[in-house]
């Protein structure tokens, strides 16, 4: 995953991209027009804790959004907007997922190389899981009823039983795993940031199988999976979109799109795919269904920092953690946050 706050940039940079990107027309940028697509905007700001931040999920039954945080678990009370409180114990914490049908979340603390698995009704510690090393993103398999962490240093993943809170296998593949997704045809995708490929595993088997190159996609790190097309969309450091379709195991297209992503996120219901671009400080808006396939029909402004998210299934809303920030005291460095001022970004349709 990329550093915590991915802020390397300096903010005077930064305004200066976002004045760009505001001063040119959609259509020089390869963008069609928003009125292809449900509109979506900004609106509303929800306060969180201070402290760096990685991935979100949402569970749309408990209503509740969790943060990983540095140190923490943040809980937001999504019908009511604001943050709960933060909870477990964490070391660079990168991911939390809720289990599906019980009130636990599992954490991924990347510096201790553990999973853990905490009650997000009251914030107790249930077990802590050791898994490989430096564990990233994770995914919830409903059909098996397990857990997959990536753990991005030696390029493993572990397949956890949440129930009786154990490792249960082991599966070698690269170092340098990111983000996942799960597909209707029973099989594991997992960008890999270092190689610039997709990995993939047989979840029947727990096998690897045949990896999935991404030409002209550096960097890739967010991932999302569109189950009606049957195709992985893939978010790349240089600036690209990745549309890989999965019965052919080839990448289709590449799609221009805003720098710094760090997510992937697909609207089922209403056809729509969404990639944050923390560096640019905007949110791509991708149309699945167009004449040609997937086409970016609109962006966002957003901040700088918001570079991971998550879907409310429930009414498309898009939750975008981030910061504002102070300029570096020397060039090069990287910008502080300034204190009180995390906070999640609303975009809803409209």
């Amino acid at each position: 995953m990329r550093q915590f706050i991915d802020a390397i940039w300096l903010v005077r940079e930064s305004a200066m991209i976002r004045l760009t990107l505001l001063a040119i027309p959609l259509t020089l940028m390869g963008v069609g027009p928003a009125a292809a697509s449900p509109h979506y905007a900004a609106t509303a700001s929800i306060a969180v804790p201070d402290g760096g931040w990685d991935l979100v999920a949402v569970d749309p039954a408990s209503r509740q959004l969790f943060v990983a945080r540095t140190d923490s678990v943040t809980a937001v009370d999504l019908t009511h907007g604001r943050s709960v409180r933060s909870f477990g114990k964490l070391d660079r914490g990168h991911q939390a997922i809720p289990i599906p049908g019980t009130h636990q979340v599992l954490a991924t603390s990347g510096k201790d190389n553990t999973a853990y698995l905490l009650d997000a009704s009251d914030g107790r510690e249930i077990a802590r899981v050791p898994v490989g090393a430096n564990p990233d993103a994770a995914i919830f398999d409903a059909i098996s009823r397990r857990a997959f962490v990536m753990n991005a240093k030696d390029g493993t993943v572990s397949v956890l039983d949440p129930v009786r809170a154990r490792v249960e296998a082991t599966i070698p593949m690269k170092p340098g795993l990111e983000l996942a997704a799960i597909t209707k045809g029973r099989a594991l995708f997992i960008n890999n940031e270092e190689a610039s490929e997709i990995e993939s595993i047989d979840l029947r088997t727990l096998k690897s199988r045949a990896t999935i190159a991404l030409p002209g996609c550096e960097g890739p790190t967010g991932l999302a999976y569109d189950a009606k097309s049957d195709r992985l969309i893939s978010a790349c450091a240089n600036g690209k979109a990745a549309i890989v379709d999965v019965r052919t195991g080839r990448e289709m297209a590449l799609l221009p799109i805003g720098k710094g992503p760090d997510g992937a996120m697909i609207d089922e219901a209403r056809r729509m795919a969404f990639i944050p671009c923390g560096r640019d400080g905007i949110l791509e808006v991708i149309a699945l269904d167009g004449p040609g396939g997937p086409k970016v029909v609109d962006r966002i402004k957003t901040e700088v920092g918001a570079r991971t998210g998550a879907i409310d299934p429930t009414d498309g809303a898009i939750y975008l953690p981030t910061a504002r920030f102070d300029p570096p005291a020397t060039p090069g460095a990287r910008p502080t946050p300034i204190p009180g001022t995390a906070h999640l970004i609303v975009v809803a349709p409209q």
